[in-house]
């Protein structure tokens, strides 16, 4: 039973928080943050029986893939597609064993990718996409197939993993027996293994080839954080694929799916409290819990078993109360964090009439396809359709995003801060009116967000965006093997295995959550059957 905690953090007699009695009920498993990989696990656990109770702090779920509203108009709080809905997929079996009611559109194009030389209209085909690519002047037809035919293999090794959770690590004997048999698919791998996406490119006599260059630049640096002069190959051949598994549009904003998700945990019996801030969490020295962990929240005080925490490494130093030196992993994964991305936002509202397509479309904006696609060079565009998040009649929300260093920005003094990111912002409108100008003169309101912004559109800390880069070198493998931060206490979400991805988060959910559950033991109820049988001619089914 939870003791309320009145708004001032004292007891209702006046005596502090930590003199009142903990609540005698011990859960099983807290889940600390309803982003997709606290979903993930959530539901998971909920599905097989555990006693489990997820918190958030925000009103709604999803994180940094959630829906907020302003103003009575509802913006994608990231500008981005999701994937995973495909025939047989994660997100498409939630929905389909769930019955949830998710309106979910396959778009062609999926995205229209714009840059001084060429447009290009990505389709959800990959025969189509290669035709339309080596159409593009100065892209060589027969190298530029060879090493897409190269990378498709790839892919589709690395996606038939994703697309089953049980593969991925930790492995048991069903998965080692499964992997033995693959070895042969795995062994191209190798030579791909601790070198960036242009040794391949140059390999291939690619290396200068200025549109591919362009078109590879602009899906890696926004699915696995990283160009192609600096991204992990492997990563980087998995990511090429993103638009052709299982991507497009929810309907109404990716919240419909977070919360059609925390509707499903509900429904299998989990608890969800939102908004409930975690403030902090500690380990909990009674006889029925040693070695569990108490949960300090905005409305009262959890005791678990359990406590997954699907935050960034800093959030969860910070929960703990630790600093630096006490816990070496979280001080390892903190620092690789902060050498990636915040974001830097325009949330606008387009009039009516101001566009001719009235569905839901994604725009790829590059100004200078020779600079770094950061700090409004590189533009990711999601238009939403006439018929969602309006505040009057026809109108239609549009969210921008574009990638800014943090490690940058935050060595800048407080007070030169905000005129930075007001610069970058800057050369985001000029960048949409020189690539988009329709969508730029259809402008009747426009919301800037800076990271800090975002940090509380999301609750993410500082406004950290996409996890790890998965820059060249063997430390992007790091994690392959999760582990718990100390014991009873695990870490879920993109800066975990696999990560860098909506979906990616959730499918880490689910295979932490499923290790959870044997360690529970067999009094459970049975989980649902894995999302693919594992086998031989599966690879094609993929995830995000």
């Amino acid at each position: 039973m939870l003791v309320p905690m009145p708004p001032d953090g004292v007891s209702p007699n006046g005596a502090p928080l930590a003199l009142r009695a903990a609540p005698t009920r011990v859960r099983e498993v807290a889940v600390v943050g309803a982003g997709f990989g606290g979903l993930g696990t959530a539901l998971t656990l909920a599905e097989a029986g555990v006693d489990v109770v997820l918190f958030e702090q925000l009103r709604y779920p999803g994180g940094c893939a959630s829906t907020f509203t302003r103003g009575g108009r509802r913006y994608e709080s990231g500008a981005t597609l999701f994937s995973g809905f495909g025939p047989g997929q994660l997100m498409r079996r939630w929905i389909d064993r769930h019955g949830l009611d998710v309106p979910f559109a396959a778009m062609d194009p999926l995205v229209e990718l714009r840059t001084p030389d060429f447009t290009l209209p990505i389709p959800p085909s990959r025969t189509a996409f290669l035709d339309r690519l080596v159409a593009l002047e100065g892209v060589p037809e027969a190298p530029t197939r060879r090493f897409f035919a190269m990378q498709e293999r790839s892919a589709d090794t690395l996606w038939s993993l994703l697309s089953s959770p049980e593969l991925l690590p930790p492995f048991g004997a069903r998965a080692l027996l499964t992997h033995a048999r693959r070895v042969p698919r795995y062994l191209p791998l190798l030579g791909q293994v601790g070198r960036p996406l242009a040794t391949l490119l140059r390999r291939h006599g690619l290396g200068d080839c200025a549109p591919l260059r362009a078109v590879l630049d602009a899906v890696c640096q926004i699915t696995v954080q990283a160009g192609v002069d600096e991204v992990e190959a492997p990563f980087a051949l998995g990511a090429m694929d993103y638009y052709f598994r299982g991507t497009g549009h929810v309907h109404g904003g990716v919240g419909v799916l977070a919360e059609a998700l925390v509707q499903a945990v509900r429904q299998e019996g989990g608890d969800v409290r939102m908004p409930d801030g975690v403030k902090s969490l500690r380990r909990d020295d009674a006889a029925d819990n040693r070695g569990g962990w108490v949960l300090t929240s905005r409305k009262g005080v959890t005791r678990a078993r359990t406590v997954v925490l699907n935050l960034l490494p800093q959030a969860a130093q910070r929960l703990l109360g630790v600093g630096p030196g006490a816990q070496p992993r979280l001080d390892a994964l903190a620092t690789r964090v902060e050498s990636g991305w915040g974001a830097a936002m325009l949330y606008l509202t387009l009039g009516e009439g101001a566009l001719t397509r009235e569905e839901a479309h994604h725009l790829e904006l590059v100004v200078d396809p020779a600079a770094p696609f950061v700090e409004g060079n590189h533009l990711f565009v999601s238009v939403g359709g006439t018929d969602e998040g309006k505040a009057a009649a026809r109108e239609r929300t549009v969210t921008i995003s574009t990638h800014v260093p943090m490690a940058k920005l935050r060595a800048l003094p407080e007070e030169a801060r905000g005129a930075y990111v007001g610069d970058v912002q800057a050369r985001m409108r000029a960048g949409l009116a020189a690539r988009a100008p329709e969508i730029e003169a259809g402008i009747v309101h426009a919301m800037t967000a800076s990271p800090r912004t975002f940090a509380r559109f999301t609750g993410r800390d500082f406004g950290y965006v996409g996890g790890v880069p998965r820059r060249a070198g063997l430390a992007s493998y790091a994690g392959l093997w999760p582990r718990p931060v100390a014991p009873n206490l695990h870490l879920v979400g993109d800066t975990v295995f696999p990560g860098q991805s909506t979906l990616a988060t959730a499918l880490g959910g689910v295979k932490l959550a499923e290790r959870l559950v044997a360690r529970l033991g067999s009094s459970r109820r049975r989980l649902p059957p894995p999302l693919t049988d594992a086998s031989e001619d599966e690879t094609r089914l993929a995830a995000e």
